[in-house]
């Protein structure tokens, strides 16, 4: 959570509504008792009420007074965030080598753990990470992601080649923004939240605070492959190319001898004709009298 929109003492009874095109009115008669709108904080009375001294709007029930977010506090409340650190644990199992390893390789100890920070060139198999680094190799601002809220996603490479030692298997991390962040596109940006906190009066009533929270929300993606050398996928794929070198001759012979253009040409070099004398068909042998 780096930003938040409170909403305090709030109770439930009746209050106006925020102003918008649906809500704002004159008299009683633009609004209608019973009516909930998609984006209503609550239902209909059916009585236009001040909602300050120039604008007048439907009263509701509701929760009240209704959260107005229309504004977002900049900078962002908990902008020191990008000094936090992620302690990431990722254990990965290819079933058919049976073979496993996690990210806290075997040559960490404890000491080594307490103290790194990962960076790519300096520490790149340290598994804790400084959030403001994480965006920033990312290609954002941290201060400009944390007003609005967004989506990181740490990903977790894992490609091994199981033939050398287990030494060389190791992950490479990689970071992206996964919302989308466009500039002609303003509607409901970022990642945000809500959740209420609810208290009991000493008159026996109740409130809540209601709190509307823009956050940074990180998604870790595994993905990776492992290989390992079989004599038999390597027999099959020999034998396979073999058998194509066949097929490639007869497949070559069929477009040159029928369906070029110069195929008589072609075919008067591929075989040679045989006539009859030169076979000694009609001749007859036999002996002096």
């Amino acid at each position: 959570m780096t930003n938040v929109i409170l909403t305090l003492n709030q109770s439930q009874g009746r209050c106006p509504e925020l102003p918008d095109d649906q809500t704002k009115c004159e008299v009683k008669s633009n609004c209608v008792p019973g009516y909930v709108s998609t984006h209503s904080s609550g239902i209909q009375t059916g009585e236009c009420v001040p909602y300050n001294n120039s604008i007048k709007t439907c009263e509701v029930f509701a929760w009240c007074p209704v959260e107005d977010d229309y504004h977002v506090p900049k900078p962002a409340f908990l902008r020191e965030a990008e000094n936090f650190t992620l302690l990431v644990k990722n254990n990965i199992w290819y079933r058919k080598f049976n073979f496993s390893k996690r990210n806290i390789l075997p040559t960490i100890n404890s000491t080594y753990l307490k103290n790194c920070i990962y960076d790519a060139q300096t520490d790149p198999f340290c598994p804790i990470f400084r959030l403001g680094k994480i965006v920033e190799a990312a290609g954002q601002d941290f201060q400009e992601m944390a007003v609005e809220g967004g989506v990181m996603a740490l990903q977790i490479n894992w490609d091994c080649n199981l033939d050398r030692a287990a030494s060389h298997c190791v992950p490479k991390y990689s970071f992206r923004r996964l919302d989308n962040k466009d500039s002609t596109h303003t509607v409901s940006p970022g990642y945000n939240f809500r959740f209420a906190k609810y208290y009991r009066n000493s008159d026996g009533t109740e409130s809540r605070t209601l709190v509307k929270a823009y956050g940074i929300r990180f998604d870790i993606i595994v993905f990776g492959k492992a290989g390992k050398f079989d004599v038999i996928p390597t027999m099959i794929n020999i034998g396979s190319g073999l058998a194509l070198f066949g097929v490639a001759t007869v497949l070559c012979d069929i477009v040159v001898l029928y369906c070029m253009k110069k195929r008589y040409y072609y075919r008067e070099k591929k075989y040679k004709y045989v006539e009859d004398y030169e076979l000694g068909v009609g001749e007859t042998y036999g002996t002096d009298s």
